[in-house]
């Protein structure tokens, strides 16, 4: 869409404030309406790509995911705007173990379970969920102005990805990369499913430390657990093989307390001798590190708990559940003797199911896994050899500790709802890997596995099969590898490793995105972080709401580089929206002053040319187009924010526009015509720079300014160093210098903004300011000077100007001397008594270090005062 005027627009058509309701769903439909999110594969543009980190099905919009979607959102607009094909695909994620949970919740409302309706009726009822309530997320988008790509939506469990996921399974399976092996992995025994890592939350928890004696006497071993109940599982306890104290016992057994068996001692490097008394008990059915040297050690795993957590092992405490049977195995080592000691409380780490929040119980299980060595060293690479670019640079070392030093990934859940792990068993013992266009084996005996695939699996995928992968797409064509993944920090292993995996080993090579950028978490402004049991939760569509998708972007983007956790407040999302106000009253001057885009810009300088106002403007505008583009390019939104931020208020607001008033109230209808054209170049440009971070305010502004259809598919500015003028920049800066210093004495004294004061200027001609005499006294309110002028205040300026004003009938000089010497005597008095504490060895030494700081700011505070206070006493001559 070209950047051709609109017939007919009104180009005064903004109300008196800005009011986002009214704008915003507007704005939204009309786009979408008009295709301007589409991407072409066709295209000869250069591509730009984003995959969306597809949200669960069950998800709503929280504010992790409104910085996340406001960076990528950002990113795509300004690509688009530079003349690239930018695509940024939106999708959901089937969310396994989520998903099925809310639907078995309804069915327990109802008095019935999964089994009640069995496999296929409970997969369409899952269906019917998700096309009823589920997805519900992808319409809150909209709220933030998300410019995906509508038409290339895509879920994990549509037809042709859970094709590709089929496709990617039986590659790696005839490869050797994908294996069936009893292993320990995380267990939930309320969802009864194996967990990935990520799904395990980890949270400090009370509990109980007991040391147990196994044997006695000279043979006697001392091991602490937080899990007594697994030592009925026990098949060995380990030592280090150097620990002196223990040489005599490697190689011998012990009786494990309360079951009569007896366990070898074995000598293992992986135990810590300096860790405890220095030996561990061995469970390998229900420990990682413990199956790892049962293994080493060929020992039997002895699995003594049932998929509900409850105690399978014969004897006294068999049919208690896990939490039953802690106490009750830790009385019974205590009657016979065996307890040498107790630590309650004991806090300790302990993993919880991230969906219902039970205690995960680590088991040995039958399980589907993914050989990760070969491709997690594919994955590294790409990093290593520049393929891909991680930012912040300096999380790549924490992602090559991961890669290089990964386990294999248990990729089977127990679950019915998501993508079945194609693998058949028949009657005599085949195993059948079947690709999505063969034939499953068929007749008696032959039955299908009953788990579904790890939701990450899937995602695993998502860059290359969202865009048609395994068919050779033109999407896939023209937008792989995607330019770049934005996602949190706390996901660089669990999701960005995979999807390195998969997308190599899948496209040949080829990395699935050329750079990571990594951001941060949203936390309060005290840089907490979020928690419902805080009471500091954020909702974003609660912002937007009451201040604007707007100033809710803003906000979050405002503290957004590269692997920085992001403050904020409402206080912060407050002042976004006056920003937006701001920028609607500017435009709104210069509509009323007849601001416009039409004609070639003016140039040169002098009395037929631009004035120094405004070729300073423009100065001042290619410096912040060059800033705003590096800063962009290092995904430094935070600083993006920052500079438009001041060059919009401080530069534009308060001084550009307040220079141009004398001009456009004058007679002089060339120098008006000069400044509307450069007004309008001005704020043209401002809002295209600021459209990425803030598209409403900015459409709306923009549309109306240059009466062109949309601001969305504009070109975006370009830097002129032949606009760079430096004289020009001088000559307003000394302009601002004196008008800021006689504001701020004013400010000090207490006379009213509107109040004029008579004022003699001297040194004008030689800080070369005579021309601007007239702005100065404008926006200064200063009155010249008469027959009658008595100067009563003096200020000297840095720049060699004089200021002398008249402050009769303004200011009661003798009476604020006398008060300000009151208060430089009360600043003293304060800075002696900061001084004399801070330089007593006794308080420094002994005193807390915030009472110390807080001195120090009171002494900081003081001589601060003392210089404002002097400077005002030697104004007030």
């Amino acid at each position: 869409m070209t950047d051709t005027p609109r017939a007919g627009q009104a180009t005064s058509a903004l109300s008196a404030q800005y009011a986002p309701g009214e704008v915003e769903q507007r704005r939204y439909e009309q786009w979408v309406a008009d295709g301007l999110f589409k991407a072409d594969a066709e295209s000869d543009k250069p591509p730009f790509s984003i995959v969306l980190p597809p949200p669960n099905v069950t998800g709503s919009l929280h504010i992790g995911h409104a910085l996340d979607h406001s960076i990528q959102d950002a990113l795509t607009r300004r690509k688009r705007m530079q003349g690239y094909e930018a695509l940024w695909l939106p999708g959901m994620d089937h969310a396994g173990i989520a998903t099925q949970n809310v639907v078995e919740r309804q069915l327990a409302g109802a008095g019935q379970s999964r089994h009640d309706l069995g496999r296929e009726p409970f997969v369409e009822r899952v269906w019917q969920w998700k096309a009823e309530s589920g997805g519900k997320i992808l319409g809150q988008m909209t709220r933030l102005g998300d410019s995906v790509d509508w038409s290339r939506e895509r879920f994990t469990m549509d037809e042709g990805l859970s094709r590709a996921v089929i496709t990617i399974f039986k590659r790696l399976y005839d490869d050797g990369l994908i294996y069936r092996a009893e292993r320990i992995i995380n267990w939930c025994p309320r969802c009864l499913t194996a967990l990935s890592d990520i799904e395990v939350e980890h949270s400090d928890d009370d509990g109980e430390l007991v040391s147990i004696r196994y044997g006695d006497g000279d043979n006697a071993i001392v091991v602490a657990t937080t899990r007594a109940e697994t030592m009925l599982g026990d098949t060995a306890v380990a030592v280090h093989p150097d620990d002196e104290r223990y040489q005599h016992l490697i190689g011998t057994e012990v009786e494990l307390p309360l079951t009569g068996r007896r366990i070898p001692i074995v000598a293992d490097t992986h135990v810590d001798p300096a860790f405890g008394t220095g030996a561990v008990k061995v469970t390998p059915a229900h420990d990682p590190n413990d199956f790892e040297i049962g293994q080493r050690h060929d020992l039997p795993s002895l699995t003594v708990m049932d998929e509900h957590g409850v105690i399978t092992a014969h004897g006294p405490f068999l049919g208690l559940d896990r939490f039953e049977a802690r106490p009750a195995v830790v009385a019974a080592l205590r009657e016979e003797g065996r307890i040498v000691a107790e630590k309650r409380p004991y806090v300790h780490a302990v993993g919880h199911c991230s969906r219902c929040g039970t205690t995960v119980e680590p088991r040995l299980s039958l399980q589907w896994f993914v050989r990760t060595e070969p491709l997690a060293k594919a994955a590294g690479d790409a990093v290593r050899d520049g393929r891909v670019r991680v930012e912040p640079p300096e999380l790549t070392k924490r992602y090559f500790g991961w890669v290089d030093n990964m386990h294999d990934w248990c990729i089977s859940r127990q679950l019915w709802w998501g993508h079945r792990i194609p693998v058949w068993y028949g009657p005599n013992g085949e195993v059948v890997c079947v690709g999505p266009d063969e034939a499953a084996p068929t007749g008696d005996g032959w039955v299908q596995d009953a788990d579904v695939l790890d939701t990450w699996f899937s995602s695993a995928l998502w860059p290359f099969s969202t865009l048609g992968w395994p068919d050779r797409t033109p999407d896939l064509a023209k937008f792989y590898p995607t330019s770049v993944l934005v996602t949190g920090y706390d996901i660089l292993f669990f999701w960005v490793a995979r999807m390195m995996m998969f997308g190599l080993y899948a496209m040949e090579g080829r990395q699935p995105f050329d750079v990571v950028m990594l951001h941060g978490m949203v936390r309060d402004q005290y840089g907490k972080k979020m928690s419902k049991s805080f009471g500091n939760v954020v909702d974003p569509l609660d912002w937007i709401e009451r201040f604007g998708a707007d100033a809710t972007r803003f906000t979050l983007l405002r503290g957004a580089n590269p692997g920085a956790d992001v403050p904020v407040s409402e206080e912060w999302v407050q002042g976004a929206r006056n920003f937006a106000n701001k920028l609607w009253n500017a435009t709104r001057y210069g509509l009323s002053g007849g601001a416009t885009v039409e004609g070639d810009l003016p140039s040169g300088d002098g009395r037929d040319g631009l004035s120094t106002v405004d070729r300073w403007i423009l100065s001042r505008l290619q410096h912040v187009i060059g800033e705003v583009d590096q800063q962009f390019e290092a995904f430094e939104l935070a600083k993006v924010c920052d500079t438009l931020y001041h060059f919009a208020w401080d530069d534009v607001c308060d001084w550009y526009l307040e220079l141009t008033k004398p001009v456009l109230a004058g007679d002089d209808e060339a120098a008006k015509a000069r400044t509307r054209r450069v007004l309008g170049h001005v704020l043209d440009n401002l809002h295209r720079l600021l459209h990425p971070i803030m598209p409403f305010v900015t459409e709306e502004l923009w549309t109306t300014l240059t009466g062109r259809p949309t601001l969305l598919r504009s070109e975006w500015p370009a830097a002129d160093k032949e606009l760079v003028d430096d004289a020009a920049e001088r000559e307003v800066a000394s302009l601002q210098q004196v008008v800021t210093e006689v504001r701020r004495f004013r400010a000090d004294q207490g006379v009213k903004p509107a109040q004029r004061v008579v004022a003699r200027l001297e040194g004008l001609d030689a800080a070369g300011l005579t021309a601007h005499e007239g702005l100065i006294r404008s926006l200064a309110r200063l009155d010249p000077n008469d027959e009658d002028f008595t100067a009563t205040a003096k200020l000297a300026v840095g720049v060699g100007v004089t200021v002398e004003l008249d402050t009769r009938g303004t200011i009661d000089v003798a009476a604020e001397r006398a008060r300000l010497t009151k208060d430089k005597a009360a600043a003293e008095k304060e800075a002696t008594q900061c001084r004399a504490k801070l330089g007593n060895a006794a308080f420094t030494d002994k005193a807390p270090e915030a009472v110390v700081a807080k001195i120090k700011d009171r002494l900081e505070k003081a001589e601060a005062d003392l210089v404002r206070i002097d400077r005002q006493l030697e104004a007030l001559q």
